[in-house]
């Protein structure tokens, strides 16, 4: 029995080729679409990033045989032609959206996406997908979010430490504010008795002295009043003989 002719081979070997290298694989039927727009919708798939290739079903089963891609055979009757995606699924996915609702001959059965099979409902769900740019800026800003939050905490550290650190500085102001009207406090208290004393001490002698110095003349002055008549009588007694 002759084997399988090698343009088959060839076209299995195609599939598996297009299917290992492509992110994901959208099948579709294009019954009814004329030549020229089929060309038009390869154009728009290639700018997008894709490759739209027609097969027979019968050597696309052969190429997913034995392995996890044969969940595609459901789909694979009537005319089909399959979406190989190169780059980002969700602009293919939009172009099939965009030329189905022109031309609604083509229609989208289901697909393969990584190791996923997906419906027809899956498959058309892809073109709402954000696009590769929009996702990578989404996913930038999930990952400099937390950073801006850690550099805002890191810039908030140091104000932070410097508002600990005047607030403790204030404190310790203050407990120094109010410890010294008390050692003066204690200082006026302590010198009061001191300075009384000393003014007492120096008070004392010289009012015993102004008493003193005061006394004196007045006593003098009693003793001279008391000795003169006591002289001139004494004189007086004297003196009286001598003239009888």
């Amino acid at each position: 029995m002759a084997g399988p002719r090698p343009e088959k081979v060839a076209v299995v070997e195609d599939v598996r080729e297009h299917l290992n290298s492509s992110s994901a694989a959208i099948l579709t039927e294009y019954r009814g679409l004329k030549v020229g727009d089929l060309a038009t919708l390869r154009r728009q798939l290639r700018t997008a990033g894709a490759d739209y290739k027609i097969f027979k079903n019968t050597l696309v089963r052969r190429a997913t045989a034995e392995s996890d891609r044969a969940a595609l055979d459901p789909f694979l009757s009537g005319p089909t032609a399959i979406v190989f995606v190169r780059d980002d699924v969700g602009a293919v996915a939009k172009v099939l959206r965009d030329f189905g609702r022109v031309h609604p001959q083509l229609i989208v059965k289901g697909g393969l996406l990584g190791t996923r099979v997906l419906d027809a409902n899956g498959a058309g769900a892809l073109a709402d997908l954000p696009s590769h740019d929009v996702l990578l800026a989404q996913l930038a800003g999930a990952v400099a979010a937390p950073m801006r939050q850690f550099a805002g905490l890191l810039q908030a550290l140091p104000r932070s430490l410097a508002y600990g650190l005047s607030a403790l500085i204030d404190k310790l102001g203050g407990v120094a504010d109010e410890a010294a009207p008390a050692e003066a406090g204690e200082a006026t208290d302590e010198a009061a008795p001191a300075e009384a004393g000393e003014a007492t001490d120096e008070a004392a002698p010289a009012e015993a002295g102004e008493a003193t110095d005061e006394a004196a003349p007045t006593e003098a002055a009693e003793a001279s009043d008391e000795a003169a008549p006591t002289e001139a009588a004494e004189a007086s007694d004297e003196a009286a003989p001598a003239e009888g």
